[in-house]
């Protein structure tokens, strides 16, 4: 376990790696220094790169991630920058599929513009989805985001859209 002083030089050290991205990542960094945001690592479920908490913190899953990890990751980076995203959003839009949608679609794309890696299908296709409160394109979202991470991925337990649209949406339609 570092020392606090170590875990301080590591996390700016991970804001300065953040801030060379591009603009996203400039953002993202800024947005965490602003904020105090707290980053930390929490072991979960393998298909869960990180999460974001009610509290406002960021926690890279320790099964992947350390801080022996370097800062220069780009997965870990564009997976914060991801995070940083719903903190962004807020609870209602964080918490919907459409919310999601948009992390992963941001994450992905600095992703692969970064490392020129091929994209796994999946994520092709989640890419060439439409950002739209679209139940369909929603739902398929949903399903890809799965394929892609597994179905210990539970985007299955989030509404498609956030909570006031989703409730508008079933009132108006019944």
């Amino acid at each position: 376990m570092k020392s606090r002083t170590e875990r301080a030089a590591w996390k700016e050290n991970l804001l300065e790696q953040l801030a060379r991205l591009g603009g996203e990542g400039r953002a993202a960094a800024e947005f965490l220094r602003t904020h105090k945001t707290y980053i930390g690592f929490w072991r979960v479920r393998k298909n869960v790169g990180a999460f974001w908490t009610f509290l406002g913190t960021i926690h890279l899953n320790s099964f992947y991630y350390s801080t022996e990890t370097g800062t220069d990751s780009i997965g870990m980076l564009t997976l914060l920058i991801h995070e940083v995203k719903h903190l962004q959003q807020g609870l209602l839009l964080a918490l919907s599929v459409y919310g999601e949608m948009e992390a992963w679609q941001l994450q992905f794309r600095l992703y692969h513009q970064l490392t020129g890696k091929p994209m796994h299908p999946a994520i092709a296709e989640l890419m060439s989805l439409p950002l739209a409160y679209d139940r369909a394109v929603l739902r398929r979202a949903r399903d890809l985001m799965q394929a892609y991470a597994g179905k210990g991925y539970r985007a299955d337990l989030l509404p498609l859209f956030p909570l006031g649209k989703e409730i508008k949406y079933w009132l108006r339609r019944n």
